[in-house]
């Protein structure tokens, strides 16, 4: 049966986040007739929420700011931590992609960088930046300069799930996404589309040939004569995915955008795509809030936390991926059970000692409510409200005040490395919780959104099971299978390497 389109274009683009809105853009500005496709009532994706962090060793922004690096030492970093996790391939692609797009972006004046020091996850590899780092992020601006296109873009969560006011200032993810959004519009082989969500891939003639696309509730077949590039983010909302690839964690505790459902990874697969990495997720601990949730939390400046045996298990001032992943570990062992809790004392009040929540806190009184926060005169007091054995929680206490006293964590470490002393100054993270009354607050696990997805070549063309290209298919983002496999090497790789192979698969692109 021949099939008939409703619509064609050179690309497709499924999503409008960092990632896809990047390889819209240079397929557009490469001559090539683009549709963007976002499910939902604004662009933006999870990358909206962020705040737009890019980790790209060796750019030219990097260096005119005089941060000083070497593709080599880079290299070893990367390859380092991440190993055999990923093909050796797409992480040489990832390091050398980063750079040339930013130079592409530069040079055309499309994107400006802000340089935002920021140690490298695992500062204790030989090549790791500790100091300059290699972390960057796109310049702010006036939200003014958006116009009526301010409000097709996706708030932050502060203004979306908390109602808070829209700031003055593009910044962080908001400054990325704006940007990009702005540059598209001006070009006028670009359709962009909300309320239109990809669902269903097209085969003809043994590639790839379109897509089914939702708009606004009717379905659209979609030719694309280059290519489709899926960029649509994780699956992180769909609960009955993630129990199907064993995904800790729950959809409910996601900062991951809405209808990040996996529909058109689903489909790839049903085509024969290949996929690695499906149980991973960008994890951290997760504050949790009245409304059941559990959200993205790091910046702590002091606490300690404990599981349901009263006992510290975790370096509470490592990156929130190693965080979480040190919690997914040990509840996988049967050392420790969800929730636990973060124990501190008053010498800044009865609000948690953590400055970033990803969605704001709330009423102290709704957590004390919502038997989320205890207040005690006395540790055994507070134990017995947080159902841990009284004993253990003094004792434990005991030790780390001794350890905050020498600054030295004699059992995790923590205060360690360069990212531990990030959000103390530079000084020892360890703070003595000595002055009554001590509190606690039930955190549990959140990520960022899934990370495993389909397998790519080095220009995200997606690959089947027997390792072939399928033609007219890409993949970037959390909807490829990470080129970082089973880690976060730094602050921003996420989006960058969403952005760099979303570029690489643009080029392909116009080039074939």
């Amino acid at each position: 049966m021949t099939q008939t389109w409703d619509e064609e274009y050179d690309v497709v683009v499924i999503g409008a986040g960092g990632g896809s809105l990047t390889g819209a853009l240079v397929a557009a500005r490469e001559g090539l007739k683009v549709l963007v496709a976002e499910a939902t009532d604004r662009f933006g994706g999870t990358t909206a929420y962020s705040g737009g962090g890019l980790w790209w060793p060796n750019n030219q922004a990097l260096k005119r700011a005089g941060v000083e690096d070497t593709p080599e030492a880079a290299a070893q970093y990367y390859h380092g931590i991440v190993g055999d996790d990923s093909p050796r391939e797409l992480q040489e692609a990832y390091l050398a992609g980063g750079p040339a797009l930013v130079k592409y972006l530069e040079d055309n004046g499309l994107m400006e960088f802000l340089i935002y020091p920021w140690p490298d996850y695992f500062g204790k590899e030989p090549t790791a930046h500790n100091e300059g780092g290699r972390h960057m992020m796109p310049m702010y601006f006036p939200a003014e300069e958006m116009g009526d296109l301010r409000d097709q873009v996706r708030s932050g969560l502060p203004a979306e799930r908390r109602g808070e006011p829209l700031p003055d200032m593009m910044i962080g993810g908001q400054a990325l996404i704006g940007r990009l959004v702005l540059n598209l519009s001006k070009e006028p082989n670009v359709t962009m589309r909300r309320n239109a969500e990809g669902r269903k891939l097209i085969m003809e003639d043994g590639r790839v040939a379109g897509v089914i696309v939702s708009i606004d509730g009717q379905d659209k077949a979609i030719k694309a004569t280059k290519g489709v590039l899926v960029a649509a983010g994780g699956f992180e909302q769909n609960q009955e995915m993630r129990e199907k690839y064993g995904v800790p964690g729950h959809a409910r505790d996601t900062m991951g955008a809405p209808r990040n459902f996996g529909l058109v990874q689903q489909s790839a697969i049903e085509l024969g795509a290949d996929t690695a990495l499906m149980d991973q997720a960008w994890w951290s601990p997760g504050l949790t809030h009245p409304d059941g949730s559990s959200t993205f939390s790091l910046w702590f400046t002091g606490g300690i936390f404990v599981n349901n045996h009263g006992e510290r298990f975790v370096n509470e001032s490592w990156a929130y991926d190693k965080l979480g992943r040190a919690i997914i570990d040990l509840v996988d062992e049967g050392r420790m059970t969800l929730p636990y809790w973060m124990v501190y004392d008053n010498r800044a009040g009865e609000r948690v000692p953590c400055n970033a929540t990803s969605v704001p806190m709330v009423e102290t009184e709704e957590y004390r409510e919502a038997g989320l926060w205890h207040t005690a005169d006395t540790l055994e007091e507070l134990a017995d409200k947080i159902g841990v054995p009284a004993d253990k929680l003094v004792a434990t206490v005991e030790r780390f005040n001794e350890f905050a006293a020498n600054e030295k964590d004699e059992d995790f470490d923590r205060g360690g490395e360069a990212y531990d002393r990030s959000f103390s100054e530079g000084k020892s993270p360890l703070v003595p919780i000595t002055e009554g009354p001590f509190h606690a607050a039930q955190f549990g696990l959140s990520d960022l959104g899934t990370k495993g997805g389909l397998k790519t070549d080095v220009d995200a063309r997606v690959l089947d099971t027997g390792g072939n290209v399928i033609p007219g298919l890409y993949a970037a983002g959390n909807s490829m299978a990470p080129a970082s496999g089973k880690v976060y090497p730094g602050g921003g790789n996420p989006i960058g390497s969403s952005m760099v192979f979303s570029y690489l698969a643009a080029l392909d692109m116009a080039k074939n």
